[in-house]
């Protein structure tokens, strides 16, 4: 069987330096906010050509983190208007939401399955405040366009790069992470992360991470309990020198399906072959998904969806049943994602191009 993702075989190398951390870790007898997350913070901000990065419990938190900080310093309230793509994972949605704020959703570019600059205006009212714009599958939103808007409109842009780690990102002060598992950059367990340029904003995420308090038992805001764990940082430490070359892996094995995959019957996703993406996943779009799916189930090969159900049509979002998002729906009833990892090796994607081929 070739796994849609073989997380074992990714962090193999690297077990033989989880053990010694770990003994390392056990032996410092410091367990929550230690060396490893200060350090992992200052590596992971300079890896993202940012001055600052606040390690958090999840990418979810990281979101709700940021836009709470922001509402706190004054640059947003609660009730704003937040832009934020209709064709996304549930957790940016969810995100703005439980900051306590109000998500809009605009529709997708058919073909890159990002944002669609084009729609957004349409979107803008008076109370419109943001935009949280995300990369999905690892492709890089069309960022010039998105910060002409911006400007224009005086609206406060966070990204949310869970699925982008390693893209070249430009035009917010504001990142958002999460470092899942199965993310190109991946701990053991649940971890994500808030990466800004503004001093400010940093504190406050942090303050309001660990309880609302910047020095222990003094609580200046009604915080959280959301802070990246001592021993996942440690873990993450020792992959991120890593991941560049990682995703070099990855873009090779997407240039290889972009060639060598011809059927009429399933669209590519859209490459400029630039890094502008680093293929967290491999989608492809058929009409007839469930038999595709299981035609490469029937060869050994797993696939997965992302995602079956837009977010509009969640039971959990029922205020949201009544939009009409055609594009959104249209994407999220046939797309399929094909093993994409930096551990494949290339007979298994010639085998996953020839079974493509072939039916």
């Amino acid at each position: 069987m070739i796994k849609f993702l073989d997380i074992n075989a990714i962090n193999k190398p690297f077990e033989p330096e989880f053990q010694e951390k770990l003994k390392d870790f056990l032996a410092t007898g410091w367990y929550i906010l230690g060396d490893e997350v200060k350090a992992f913070e200052e590596e992971f901000a300079a890896f993202c050509g940012s001055k600052y990065c606040v390690g958090v419990g999840n990418g979810l938190d990281a979101i709700i983190l940021a836009f709470k900080a922001y509402i706190e310093m004054g640059n947003l309230q609660e009730g704003d208007e937040i832009i934020v793509p209709a064709n996304t994972y549930i957790a940016s949605i969810l995100g703005i939401i439980h900051a306590g704020l109000v998500p809009v959703l605009v529709e997708p570019d058919a073909a890159t399955f990002n944002i669609d600059p084009k729609e957004i205006e349409a979107k803008i009212s008076s109370k419109t405040k943001g935009m949280l714009i995300v990369h999905l599958y690892g492709q890089l939103a069309p960022m010039d366009e998105i910060m002409e808007i911006g400007y224009k409109y005086d609206l406060l842009i966070v990204e949310d790069a869970a699925q982008g780690h390693g893209l070249q990102l430009k035009g917010s002060h504001t990142r958002t992470f999460s470092f899942y598992p199965g993310k190109n950059l991946g701990a053991l367990g649940d971890a994500g992360a808030v990466v800004t340029n503004d001093e400010k904003l940093a504190k406050t995420v942090k303050a309001i991470s660990n309880y609302g308090s910047e020095k222990k038992y003094y609580n200046d805001y009604l915080g959280y309990n959301s802070r990246l764990d001592e021993l996942q940082a440690a873990f993450l430490r020792i992959k991120l020198p890593h991941l560049a070359a990682e995703n070099n892996k990855r873009r090779a094995v997407a240039k290889r399906y972009l060639l060598e995959i011809k059927n009429d019957k399933i669209v590519l996703p859209f490459y400029d072959g630039s890094d502008n993406h680093v293929f967290h996943l491999f989608v492809i779009r058929t009409e007839k998904r469930e038999a595709l799916q299981q035609y490469l189930l029937d060869n050994n090969i797993q696939t997965m969806i992302h995602y079956p159900v837009a977010p509009h049509r969640q039971k959990a979002m029922e205020r949201y049943h009544h939009l009409s998002l055609p594009v959104t729906e249209k994407i999220h009833e046939e797309v399929l994602s094909l093993p994409m990892s930096p551990v494949l090796s290339e007979s298994e994607i010639s085998f996953v191009i020839k079974v493509l081929n072939e039916y």
